[in-house]
């Protein structure tokens, strides 16, 4: 083991569970104010229920030893042999805190999805569905790319979770808002009640993006310092993308669109961010901004309600990351070429994952919703939406009014 990267892995792991509240207020500020506590509760419910499914199951099921590419094995069950020795991932790292910093990207996964059943949904068949889709959805995703099973041994190449968390949520997004229905309407638009907390919970989930690429190197080396300049200007070049096209669209550029941009950015340069060089990662950012702009118009075009663009900016930014990958991934950054590079065989291997990613989680993921409809209901009566989540379900207001 290694002190400075145990060290290194341990502050990078604080940073992934900050983007769970960031997103609590990112996703907040976005819906109506009668919804805002509600659509909070989500996110911290998220870090305490899937934290402790992680610790019981989900770990074992996601980095137990194989079987048959598709699941692990049962032997870290309640995290037996879970301690102070090195983790088989990572001989660098002691077992828990490798253990702790993947629990992060679970929480965070899971609440991710919310967004697209924002305003809608019952708490009690949320919570049913996150428990349901960690442990059938998430952690075989999580193993098949990250813990040995198929996807991995084939070849696929995803950093910090372009399937494994931004395909994922956005798969299953698709699926949650087409089972769900749209938002009964008031006769008036869906409106961001406060764009400031949009903006300071979009900050902060940038901020705590560089613990979530640069973490997944597992070491603090070259690689972690790549991955976090990557990120950087990924991210940077998805704000003038998405604001290019926006100003061109609707003739001004708005605070939303600039870091909805950003997001898109960080996105598309998650699978890659540890493979690509920096130019390259710019363009993955700048493309991926227009990309998840035409990604949102397409609940207009196919009649779902995804209240706060989940499909839009997760799924396609998160499939455009993952094919850019096999296009544009150096060797001389991480021992893989992409086409682009001479590797033609590896964007058919990205291509092969993607449809896996989307075809497993969307399938998997209307199954556990039909499970939870038929067990507890999912959507909350049309009174208590007009009225609002935050009463209706939490008996709290957001706001003195």
């Amino acid at each position: 083991m290694n002190a400075s990267d145990t060290a290194f892995i341990i502050i990078c792991a604080t940073m992934v569970m900050l983007m769970t509240p960031a997103l609590a207020l990112f996703y907040g500020g976005l819906v109506r104010a009668r919804n805002v506590l509600s659509t909070h509760m989500h996110s911290y419910a998220c870090l305490g229920l899937i934290s402790v499914l992680w610790a019981f199951v989900g770990y074992t099921l996601a980095f137990g030893d194989d079987v048959g590419g598709l699941i692990g094995n049962l032997n870290y069950l309640f995290l037996k042999g879970v301690g102070g020795e090195s983790a088989p991932m990572a001989p660098q790292l002691p077992h828990t805190v490798f253990m702790g910093f993947q629990c992060m990207f679970a929480v965070l996964t899971v609440a991710l999805i919310s967004g697209a059943y924002a305003e809608r949904i019952r708490f009690s068949a949320m919570l049913l569905f996150s428990g349901l889709w960690l442990i059938c959805v998430y952690a075989p995703m999580a193993h098949w790319v990250w813990g040995g099973g198929w996807m991995g041994s084939m070849g696929a190449l995803d950093f910090a979770g372009g399937a494994v968390v931004h395909m994922s949520s956005g798969a299953a997004a698709l699926a949650c808002a087409q089972a769900l229905g749209p938002r009964l309407s008031t006769g008036t638009q869906h409106s961001p009640h406060s764009l400031p907390l949009t903006l300071l919970g979009g900050g902060i989930l940038w901020f705590g993006w560089f613990g979530f690429n640069a973490g997944s190197a597992l070491a603090a080396g070259a690689l972690a310092g790549q991955a976090l300049v990557t990120t950087h200007m990924a991210s940077a070049c998805g704000i003038l993308g998405w604001m290019l096209i926006e100003w061109k669209h609707t003739g001004k550029p708005t605070s939303l669109g600039a870091i909805s941009g950003a997001l898109a950015g960080l996105v598309a340069i998650t699978p890659g961010a540890g493979y690509v060089e920096v130019l390259p990662a710019m363009l993955i950012g700048f493309i991926g901004g227009l990309v998840c702009y035409g990604g949102v118009f397409l609940k207009g075009r196919l009649g779902y309600d995804d209240a706060l663009d989940v499909v839009g900016i997760h799924g396609a930014g998160g499939t455009w990351g993952a094919l850019a990958t096999g296009l544009f991934a150096s060797a001389a950054v991480n021992n893989v070429d992409g086409l682009f590079y001479g590797n033609p065989n590896q964007a058919w291997i990205q291509l092969v994952s993607i449809i896996g990613t989307w075809v497993f989680v969307y399938i998997a993921t209307r199954v556990i919703l039909y499970v939870v409809n038929a067990i507890v209901g999912l959507r909350i009566a049309p009174e208590e939406e007009f009225t609002g989540l935050d009463l209706g379900e939490h008996n709290e207001r957001g706001y003195n009014m």
